[in-house]
């Protein structure tokens, strides 16, 4: 089996990090475990394993022949049988595929906001005639392939956090251990971070010695202005911390108590099992699969972010909550362990593998 991970970009985010998770536990896995990444380089191209076989595109438009015939020259000259493209690469897989037509795709949809889009979804139900096989990362994407898109091979995958990551420690947080709280997720919609702020200032917790850390990409945007005007104006920079990219991600995890996440939509965040395996207490959105891995009050708190109160009560609860925070992080970090390990889901992947090629 000889697979390649086609990515538009390795900036960090949920569909790039698992192209680059998949192809660093692939190497000892099957014979030839590739990595290729069509249009930016970023960030996660520090943490591919030297035994992955990496390649950089440079696509600079949206058909870029050069770029299409480098590719195909990748597949040829490593004998790939399958391209499995993340994201928005199912385009470039499907353009490359009518140019080496012995070439089969699986295409791994993470866009967990797919489900109410509509007419722009109609490319992608014309290009998946030519899909081997569709993997999802939640339930609600998989009824929504199983109706939209040309193939009867579907199949959920849970996303899974691979442990063995080399880091280099270089982040560190500011404020009390026990009091700080961290939000792993680029400064983008639909990630809600004005929504955390709100919540967290009005919660009080901030005249109470506790911290808020964002940690992920700043856009330098409008989205991102909003947020740091909101810090200035309400004279909380002494509680409130952006930190950007990071890769000493377990490092900056194991520094802290409780982790957040607020989206108005999410596929599968890798996040919540990175906040799991650190042993965090968790407040989670219930958008997308998160609710099938946070169960409230047993391993962590799940909220309506669409409420405005929902997570005000949950911060406020905090500190009068210690035993029932610690019980529930042991609950998650034991749940995790169990079902959403590289071991775990790497089997079942292998699986469709060798069903559908």
């Amino acid at each position: 089996m000889r697979v390649v991970q086609l990515i538009d970009s390795l900036d960090i985010g949920g569909a790039e990090r698992m192209a680059v998770t998949i192809a660093n536990v692939l190497t000892d896995k099957i014979s030839f475990s590739g990595l290729v990444c069509t249009r930016k380089e970023g960030d996660l191209k520090g943490t591919i394993n030297s035994s992955v076989n990496y390649t950089f595109l440079n696509k600079r438009k949206s058909i870029d022949i050069k770029a299409l015939f480098k590719f195909r020259n990748y597949i040829i000259v490593n004998n790939v049988n399958c391209i499995h493209a993340h994201g928005s690469s199912y385009f470039f897989a499907v353009l490359t595929k009518f140019i080496l037509p012995s070439v089969k795709i699986i295409w791994h949809d993470h866009l967990g906001n797919r489900v109410s889009q509509k007419e722009s979804n109609w490319f992608l139900r014309f290009f998946s005639l030519f899909f081997s096989g569709v993997l999802v990362v939640n339930e609600e994407l998989e009824k929504w392939a199983i109706q939209n898109l040309k193939t009867s091979n579907i199949s959920f995958l849970s996303n899974f956090y691979n442990t063995k990551q080399n880091e280099v420690n270089q982040t560190f947080l500011e404020g009390e251990k026990d009091k700080r709280i961290v939000c792993l997720a680029n400064l983008k919609t639909p990630k809600n971070h004005l929504y955390i702020l709100k919540s967290f200032l009005a919660s009080d917790l901030s005249n109470k010695g506790w911290t808020l850390h964002f940690i992920g990409k700043d856009f330098r945007d409008e989205y991102s202005e909003i947020l740091k005007l909101y810090i200035e104006n309400n004279k909380i920079e002494d509680s409130v911390y952006l930190y950007g990219s990071c890769l000493d991600v377990s490092h900056i995890l194991s520094q802290a108590k409780y982790g957040v996440l607020a989206s108005t939509y999410e596929g599968f965040p890798v996040t919540l099992l990175e906040y799991g395996f650190a042993n965090l207490t968790v407040l989670s959105t219930s958008v997308g699969f998160c609710s099938k891995v946070i169960v409230p009050n047993v391993n962590g708190y799940l909220f309506n972010p669409n409420e405005d109160n929902a997570l005000i009560s949950l911060f406020k609860a905090l500190p009068n909550s210690e035993s029932k925070n610690k019980e529930m992080a042991t609950n998650l970090n034991t749940f995790v362990h169990q079902n959403y390990t590289a071991v775990k889901v790497v089997e079942q992947l292998l699986n469709y593998y060798q069903k559908w090629l």
